[in-house]
């Protein structure tokens, strides 16, 4: 039995169906969230266009003490991983006098404000068991299964009694099962007291490593100060490797230097000593020695970048001064409904625009541009909205700039696609193997136009802050969009309408009509005469096609003329 051909026709079916069952897709997820999640069909909008609550922290400091610009920068920089933590974007974050003013779009729930207002925490706990994040075993059947949530009868009592904080004796059959449990990807929130006098669970910032930790032995708060620099030898000589030094103060250095001296003597993974931060490990280097002066080392891969970011936690990890609320109150737009408004209407004349030139230039060939750019509009509808229910995603007026800048980029697409089309018409192909030819030779530009597209979204997202996150978020998301609709609905569309007599026949209003488009050779550099018809039509075709003529057909057509007049000249002679 012969095996089915695939056919342009065929494969512009399967394009096609693969757009609706994407669309669907999306719209059976926003549905879902609509329904019995807490999402909503529009997608929210930013501070500047919706309003929200603003919080602002007053540092508590004694009489006669003052905050450092330094010590409220790094407060900001804390609230703002915590805020983004949360989910919320589009959060302005900034300090006003010694105070930190915390302005979030829409009302801040209770978790939000728990984040916010919680003082960072830093403290120092011995490693009792260092293992992978997994929190699943492979069952008799072979068959990888999550560990069953522990019951609360398990013992949560010690069967002999601890005699320091390293002892294994404190892991409890409790215990044990809440960590084989525990999932990385769930890490115990921020604002969680957890218990300083006993044993805890916690995994590293990256979720790589899960440990049980022991109870508090050193408080972030006695540290004096932490900086990065250059690791040194004895003899002064540095060794290439980038460091984080601490300087502890008096109760520091006495308690660093007991825990100091159980750790060298102990096996991994129980020589570690792990840095906790808000609940979260950020280090836990070993104890290669005892370290009796308050200046201990921490080593690992570090750069310059990574050893500064971890001296500055730990530096300012732990506040010295901790903030009270001053005032939480609701705020309106910065921008409003107006400017929103003025925004979409912005976006529809841009749209209008690109409708009319294109119907002027492609005829009714432009009604493939207009139905391309609706399906587009429709995709990025919904990707907006499910990332605003998802993952906290907020619309601001720079991201609606980013939305209307991407209808031309969008438009560009199909304009380098419909020209391909025309220059292989030009060339005396007929419109179906135009329609292909023109695609293989289209998708490479539009492909490296896109790229360069993205490529710029992903470094301005990188690098910028506040609104221009949002502006290069959503030109971003409209490049991938406009690939991904030029390959299952224009080129598609393309390949069916040119099953059709109307356009395969080159109707002067398709606008794919050869002599109109000055067809007037056929190959390259080769000519033929023009057809008989209207005199100004010819001589306009005549006139197109030496416009479109390469430098290599200008001068083989100069070539031949000047051998026609040679020959002329000749036969007068």
């Amino acid at each position: 039995m012969a095996q089915s051909k695939s056919t342009p026709i065929r494969r512009a079916s399967r394009s096609l169906i693969w757009l609706g069952v994407i669309t669907l897709a999306l719209f059976g997820i926003l549905a879902g969230g609509v329904v019995w999640g807490n999402a909503t069909w529009g997608p929210k909008l930013a501070l500047d266009l919706e309003g929200g609550t603003q919080i602002i922290l007053q540092p508590n400091v004694e009489e006669g003490e003052s905050v450092s610009a330094e010590q409220l920068n790094q407060a900001v920089s804390i609230i703002r991983q915590r805020v983004d933590a949360s989910g919320v974007s589009e959060a302005e974050i900034n300090t006003e006098g010694n105070n930190v003013v915390v302005s979030i779009p829409g009302e801040a729930d209770e978790e939000t404000r728990n984040r916010i207002e919680a003082s960072a925490k830093l403290e120092f706990r011995p490693v009792l068991v260092a293992s992978g994040p997994t929190n699943t075993f492979v069952g008799e059947d072979g068959v990888e299964t999550p560990y069953p949530t522990p019951d609360p009868a398990l013992p949560d009592t010690p069967a002999t009694e601890p005699t320091n904080a390293s002892d294994l004796a404190q892991i409890t059959e409790k215990l044990q099962a809440e960590f084989q449990a525990f999932d990385c990807a769930q890490p115990v929130e921020a604002e969680v007291v957890q218990p300083a006098d006993k044993p805890i669970i916690a995994c590293e910032v990256d979720g790589s490593v899960k440990y049980i930790l022991g109870p508090v032995e050193v408080e972030g708060s006695t540290i004096e100060d932490a900086t990065n620099g250059m690791q040194t030898t004895q003899t002064g000589a540095t060794t290439g490797q980038w460091v984080v030094n601490l300087e502890f103060n008096g109760k520091g250095t006495e308690e660093f230097a007991d825990v100091t001296q159980r750790l060298t003597a102990l096996q991994s993974p129980q020589n570690q000593f792990a840095i906790v931060l808000d609940n979260q490990v950020i280090s836990a280097p070993q104890t290669n020695s005892v370290i009796t002066d308050g200046n201990a080392e921490i080593s690992g891969n570090f750069t310059q970048e990574s050893s500064k970011s971890l001296a500055d936690q730990l530096k300012y990890g732990a506040l010295p001064i901790s903030f009270t609320v001053l005032s939480s109150e609701a705020i309106s737009a910065t921008l409003g409904a107006a400017q929103l408004q003025i925004g979409i209407i912005a976006g529809l004349i841009g749209l209008i625009l690109v409708a009319i030139y294109t119907l002027f230039q492609y005829r009714l060939l432009g009604f493939v541009t207009i139905a391309s750019l609706i399906v587009a509009g429709v995709l990025t509808y919904l990707v907006i909205a499910i990332l605003s229910w998802r993952n906290g995603y907020r619309l601001s007026l720079a991201g609606v700039a980013g939305l209307i800048v991407a209808i031309g980029f969008t438009a560009d697409s199909f304009i380098v696609y419909f020209e391909r089309i025309r220059d292989e018409l030009r060339d005396g192909r007929g419109l179906e193997s135009a329609v292909e030819a023109g695609w293989k030779r289209a998708k490479r530009t539009i492909y490296a136009s896109k790229g360069v597209n993205l490529l710029a979204a992903v470094v301005l997202y990188a690098v910028a802050v506040g609104n221009v996150k949002g502006f290069a978020f959503t030109l971003g998301i409209t490049t991938i969009i406009d690939v991904l609709v030029v390959l299952l609905f224009t080129h598609p569309a393309l390949q069916v309408l040119a099953q059709t007599r109307f356009f395969s026949s080159g109707h002067p209003l398709s606008g794919l009509d050869p002599n109109a488009l000055g067809a007037v050779y056929r190959g390259r550099a080769q000519f033929r005469a023009p057809q008989p018809g209207v005199a100004g039509k010819s001589t306009k075709s005549s006139r197109e096609a030496a416009k479109r003529q390469t430098i290599a057909e200008r001068k083989q057509a100069e070539l031949v003329a000047a051998g026609a007049g040679k020959k002329s000249e000749e036969k007068k002679s």
